[in-house]
């Protein structure tokens, strides 16, 4: 008799588990969890961005998105600012604003101003400028990408659903698909 085999089983592991510092949207206790790896310079990201607003949309309560960096500095310069940026403005509880403002001004990323977006985003300046230049962001960054690298992240955007590599298209239907077959 021919055995079955389920999307787990031949799934690659998300080395790093999700923690309560990790910057979420959605409930806790989802039961669906979509990581994402990252690049604020990369154009895939920006593309996924759109698809990942919409499957948040479409899983409601049962998707808890979280979003990690893996700044890809060899080919995006301006990637680890940026990802510093976002790690400060998280500091004063306004991540997901940063997040989507860098995305929204990718084109120009390597020439923003990222303390006048800190400033359009309502933030403290003196003290996003401060965490923005601390160690305590620095390690954030570099821990993400470190914990990509040890859960095989080679490219952006590189996705784990419910802690298994994804390695399909990355488009709504096949994401959705994937998702939905995780339940």
């Amino acid at each position: 008799m021919a055995q079955t085999t389920s999307p787990q089983d031949n799934c690659l592991d998300l080395a790093v588990p999700v923690t309560k510092t990790d910057h979420t949207m959605g409930p806790p206790d989802a039961p669906l969890t979509l990581v994402e790896y990252g690049d604020y310079e990369c154009p895939d990201c920006l593309n996924a961005l759109l698809i990942v607003a919409a499957l948040v949309a479409h899983f409601g309560d049962s998707l808890r998105l979280i979003f990690r960096h893996f700044p890809r500095t060899s080919i995006h310069p301006g990637a680890s600012a940026a990802a510093t940026a976002a790690e400060a403005a998280g500091l004063q509880n306004h991540f997901w604003e940063m997040h989507n403002e860098l995305f929204r001004r990718q084109r120009e990323l390597i020439d923003v101003d990222l303390t006048h977006l800190a400033l359009r985003l309502n933030l403290e300046i003196y003290r996003f400028e401060r965490d923005r230049e601390s160690e305590e962001i620095a390690k954030r960054v570099r821990d993400d990408l470190d914990g990509g690298l040890r859960s095989g992240v080679h490219g952006t955007p590189t996705f784990f659903i419910n802690a298994c590599r994804y390695t399909g298209k990355i488009d709504l239907a096949s994401l959705q698909s994937a998702i939905e077959s995780a339940r």
